[in-house]
């Protein structure tokens, strides 16, 4: 299996959305389902990875991983920081999904899937996009220690399943 460098956006005439499994039904009937419609209708951007190995005879490539990006308001007393911040809601981007196919798990897909969704969100706000900081919200606990083995984020309120890394420590990455 051939893995290009870069994520792509999803695109149906290209990409078999159908067949990619990562164990999450949900996460499943997105990508296949949803993605695409949420795209075209402004919610979200989805970008895939994929496998592009090139002694397979499909019509459409397989997916070895995706994420979704969709932009989101919080209000400033559900943000972990000491900044001041205004009372409106104060905008961030949403990590709406992340995930892998089984056939490239421990591979450490997961960890470039994340790297490359947290650098784009980055890219995004620097090109203009207004983000303080990006929020995701965890699927499953098995997600959770996923995300908690990377020390950058923090719980969003009191809910431990809703993480939060500022935009000034994805920087950093």
């Amino acid at each position: 299996m051939t893995l290009p460098h870069a994520f792509v956006f999803v695109n149906p005439a290209q990409h078999n959305l159908k067949e990619f499994d990562c164990g999450k039904p949900t996460m499943n009937t997105f990508l296949a389902r949803f993605a695409v419609k949420h795209m075209k209708l402004g919610l979200s951007r989805t970008w895939v990875l994929p496998d592009t190995d090139s002694t397979q005879q499909v019509k459409k490539t397989p997916i070895a991983a995706y994420y979704t990006l969709a932009s989101a308001t919080v209000t400033r007393e559900e943000v972990p920081t000491d900044k001041s911040l205004p009372r409106y809601p104060v905008p961030v981007v949403l990590l709406a999904r992340l995930a892998v196919d089984n056939q490239f798990k421990g591979q450490r897909l997961g960890e470039k899937t994340l790297i490359t969704a947290l650098r784009k969100s980055v890219e995004l706000t620097d090109i203009g996009l207004p983000a303080l900081g990006i929020v995701l919200d965890v699927l499953d606990e098995e997600a959770l220690s996923f995300y908690n083995h990377y020390e950058f984020f923090e719980p969003f309120t009191d809910n431990p399943m809703r993480l939060f890394a500022s935009m000034h420590m994805l920087r950093q990455i």
